[in-house]
Order: C-alpha cells, then sequence, then structure tokens
C-alpha cells in the first residue's frame, strides 16, 4: 500500500536532509541531493526535495502498517518544519489487480 503528500516550501532540501539525518541514527536511511529513503521497522518513505518543495510516499504492507509509517514522518516533519506549520494532506494510492 502506498499514500503520497506535497509540502510545498522553499526549504525542502533542508527538511529532507534533517529527516534523514534524524532517522539514519535508528533505521537504514540513503540520500543524496534532492532524494532520499527512510526504511522504518513496519515500512519505508521516499522524499523528494525541488524548487516547489518536497514529496513523500509511504509504503508498507497493509494499512496498519501505512496509518503508522504516515503518522512518524508527519510527527517529524512536523516538529522541524514548525514555522511553516505543514498541512500534510496524504493521498492513498489502491492497490491494483487483487
Amino acid at each position: 500500500m502506498n499514500a503520497s503528500t506535497f509540502f510545498k516550501t522553499e526549504n525542502a532540501e533542508r527538511y529532507l536532509g534533517t529527516l534523514c539525518k534524524h532517522f539514519g541514527h535508528k533505521v537504514p536511511v540513503s540520500f543524496e541531493s534532492g532524494s532520499g529513503h527512510i526504511e522504518l521497522p513496519f515500512g519505508q518513505c521516499d522524499l523528494r526535495a525541488d524548487t516547489a518543495g518536497l514529496g513523500l510516499t509511504a509504503s508498507a504492507a497493509d494499512a496498519p502498517a501505512l496509518d503508522k509509517t504516515i503518522q512518524v514522518i508527519t510527527n517529524h516533519l512536523e516538529r522541524f518544519a514548525f514555522r511553516e506549520n505543514p498541512d500534510l494532506n496524504w493521498s492513498r494510492t489502491e492497490p491494483t489487480g487483487a
């Protein structure tokens, strides 16, 4: 299962780095300029930063794990970007061919 959101900000690259560095102390993370990947025990999140903002795509095996992944990523981004008060609206992608 997947869900995506976009945070319009001029500081996308900074938030991408902050999230990846923070989680990198606890879980496997990879990141470079413009993109990152966070591997949580219950799901994962891909991040992409550009001049328009920060795109996030969470994925997990089932709905409860996806909900937890979204909650953890959202809570951390809200803390790191508190000056901008991010309002993340995640849209889920339904699995096909089931």
